[in-house]
């Protein structure tokens, strides 16, 4: 578990220093809204056939060997910016398609991360095994954002992009010293219909499908992380620190709330704590819009992080003690592309409704969106409010 928790905190580090840095970068070189949101849907592209082939991969094939895999070409892209950061940082076609492969790699990872962990704790205690790995990733997305800002003001754009290919380097060395639990049941072959069984599995479970569509849909609408650098840029004016600052509230609200959950009771009923937590979600974020003052701003973010740590716990017990072993890779592979779709659609979404109004009116009216969408899975999907986790059994208990 400690190999597997470096290795985590390695590539999430990494993978949030290059989230934060190439939205600012490219913002910086172009000065556009639209780019922004145009990086968002250039890394949804590839998420869909990426996901759903890595699911079945992560279910045929040695997890912890697609995962070193995996970062040895997060480590590759990492260094290909490094590299265009140094020689040709206006650049933004180079930018773009780095970005686009780097979208590859963590569809590629994804699956297989979240389908590993259920395999190295017991069933009992999975939900408080899950908390310390959310722990452990939110201090990541903590420190990244705000080690790029202080990297980018005194060394530049090439600092965080190597510190990056020195994270995911790390995380090779710690995941090649994991020992490797097999995959429970029978292995599927590697085809669509491999692929159309983890759908299916979805789609008839109640819980698991309206715990990621409302997540899903709440995240396209409130998300507000594509249009930071401009509101440090132009309405906060706080320049690059602040930027990192607003960058990590969301995962320091994240932080504290999954603190509080390591020495809380599991939930005794996960679905009805998610709608809570994706409420307040939407309500901080209407805040968070209408603010014009940093503090104001951040403490915002961090109770939209703390309502998020909520929902992504909830969601997280829900789908894999609802689902088989053997079938872990591919409904994760499902999970994340509602959860990619979710990110990078949001990120487009959030880009051009603000080049076509203003940055305040798109954040402000996806938070009332993320209301609506809250209030129609609550009317739609009542099965989702009364979920219980299953005891104990043969099917679902890990190795």
């Amino acid at each position: 578990m400690r190999l597997f928790l470096l290795a985590r905190f390695a590539t999430v580090f990494g993978r949030a220093l290059i989230a934060a840095m190439l939205s600012y970068h490219l913002f910086v070189v172009t000065d556009s809204y639209a780019v922004l949101g145009f990086l968002g849907l250039v890394e949804f592209l590839p998420v869909i056939p990426v996901s759903l082939l890595a699911g079945v991969v992560a279910d045929r094939m040695d997890r912890r060997r697609l995962l070193i895999a995996a970062a040895f070409a997060g480590a590759l892209g990492c260094a290909t910016l490094t590299w265009v950061a140094w020689y040709h940082s206006d650049s933004v076609m180079a930018l773009l398609l780095a970005a686009f492969f780097l979208a590859i790699v963590v569809g590629v990872s994804r699956p297989a991360g979240s389908a590993l962990l259920p395999n190295l704790v017991p069933h009992g205690i999975f939900q408080n095994a899950a908390v310390l790995e959310s722990c452990v990733l939110q201090m990541a997305l903590i420190t990244g954002p705000v080690a790029m800002g202080f990297l980018v003001a005194r060394l530049g754009f090439v600092g965080p992009y190597a510190l990056a290919t020195g994270c995911y380097l790390v995380a090779i060395g710690a995941l090649s010293f994991l020992h490797s639990p097999p995959v429970v049941g029978e292995r599927s072959a590697i085809s669509w219909a491999a692929m159309r069984e983890g759908v299916r599995f979805v789609r008839h479970h109640q819980p698991i499908l309206g715990s990621i569509t409302l997540d899903m849909f709440a995240v396209i609408f409130a998300g507000a992380t594509a249009l930071l650098p401009v509101y440090a840029e132009e309405i906060l004016q706080v320049g690059p620190e602040g930027y990192g600052l607003l960058r990590a509230a969301l995962a320091v609200g994240a932080f504290s709330m999954a603190l509080f959950l390591m020495t809380a009771r599991p939930f005794a009923r996960p679905g009805a704590a998610l709608l809570v937590a994706v409420f307040l979600f939407g309500i901080a974020t209407i805040v968070f819009g209408l603010s014009r003052s940093l503090p104001l701003s951040i403490a915002a973010f961090v109770v939209a992080g703390m309502a998020d740590q909520v929902s992504v716990t909830a969601r997280t017990v829900i789908l894999q003690l609802s689902t088989p072993d053997a079938l872990r890779g591919r409904v994760n592979a499902v999970n994340f592309i509602f959860i990619g779709a979710s990110n990078e659609l949001g990120d487009a979404e959030s880009g051009f409704l603000a080049s076509l109004t203003t940055a305040t009116f798109s954040v402000v009216a996806g938070g009332f969106a993320c209301l609506g969408v809250w209030g129609v899975v609550l009317w739609r999907l009542p099965e989702l409010c009364g979920w219980r986790p299953p005891e104990a059994s043969d099917a679902s208990r890990s190795t």
